[in-house]
């Protein structure tokens, strides 16, 4: 048998036997260091997707099976990348809007899946994780995919205060959410539930973690805009809220648009992401100046200021 043919023979029965063997995996990952399959929402955009995560050590193959042990995903590393060999491996698919956009939205016209589509399209239930490393050994893993979606964060908010020395600090604060945002409200949850499409209330999913990101929301190549703050708590925090030191913020250029993202991460890793944009950090003109053609208060970053004496009423 030729070079070509040992490489297939060792293949083909390295798959049968994760598709038909019994499953030996351990912790964390049976033979990988990391695998994992997971749901993500973004509340605020309204869409959904399914990502997952396969970290082994120099392998020339890898693949990931469904519940039914069917494949669904499988890479075979050629030339100068099999020479080198691969290690981790994370994938995201596509992710369609999970609500249907009025004539006059924007969106109207892209691609829906409703989040009772997507659970119907997903199975839930043991995903295996297969790999052949630098040598030919096997790697196989494995992971759950569940449907608990913990709620979306609400009630964003970003605060900024300059101290007596001119320092600028800030604080990013939020709630625990009760709902799914766009991909499913209060009303369309008691449905989904009614119906046993979901399994649990978005409300009573664990949070394990909840993960800030504020992020300059600039123009595609601004190098400023890979200048991101990264911040993760865990999920019985009492205060829901993380400080934003100005030895970051001071690395910014002045009138920096930027936009919040939090994200509540339940103990199977789904997770799901509010946005709040049109922050403006180190802002030069935080009461905002009157632009006629807006009509309004605009501050440093051209954003609408809101006016004090429209709150108060």
């Amino acid at each position: 048998m030729n070079k070509i043919g040992v490489k297939s023979a060792v293949l083909a029965a390295a798959i049968t036997a994760l598709v038909g063997g019994p499953a030996n995996a351990v912790e964390p990952c049976g033979d990988f260091g990391e695998c994992k399959v997971l749901v993500e929402i973004n509340s605020s955009d309204g869409d959904v997707g399914f990502h997952f995560l396969m970290d082994g050590s120099d392998l020339r193959y890898g693949a990931l099976f469904n519940p039914d042990r069917r494949k669904i995903y499988s890479y075979g590393a050629r030339r100068e990348l099999a020479q080198q060999f691969v290690t981790e491996t994370f994938n995201e698919s596509a992710e369609p809007l999970c609500w249907h956009p009025e004539p006059d939205d924007e969106e109207y016209g892209e691609p829906v899946v409703t989040l009772e589509e997507f659970i119907e399209r997903w199975t839930a239930g043991r995903y295996r994780f297969f790999g052949i490393g630098a040598d030919w050994e096997i790697s196989r893993g494995k992971d759950y995919l569940s449907f608990d979606l913990p709620a979306a964060p609400a009630d964003l908010e970003w605060e900024a205060d300059e101290d007596d020395e001119g320092d600028v600090e800030g604080e990013i604060s939020w709630e625990r959410g009760t709902d799914l945002g766009e991909c499913a409200d209060e009303d369309d949850i008691r449905e989904l539930l009614r119906d046993g499409v979901l399994p649990k209330h978005p409300a009573r999913v664990e949070v394990a973690r909840w993960e800030v990101v504020l992020e300059p929301d600039v123009e595609d190549g601004d190098i400023i805009g890979a200048m991101t703050h990264v911040v993760s708590i865990p999920g019985d925090a009492e205060e829901l809220e993380v400080e934003v030191a100005d030895d970051y913020l001071e690395t910014l250029p002045a009138n920096t648009p930027a936009k919040i993202e939090v994200g509540a991460i339940g103990a199977d890793d789904n997770a799901t992401f509010t946005e709040v944009d049109e922050i403006c950090l180190n802002d030069e003109d935080p009461d905002g100046t009157w632009d006629d053609e807006e009509e309004a208060l605009l501050n440093g970053c051209g954003f609408e200021v809101e006016d004090e004496e429209d709150d108060d009423e």
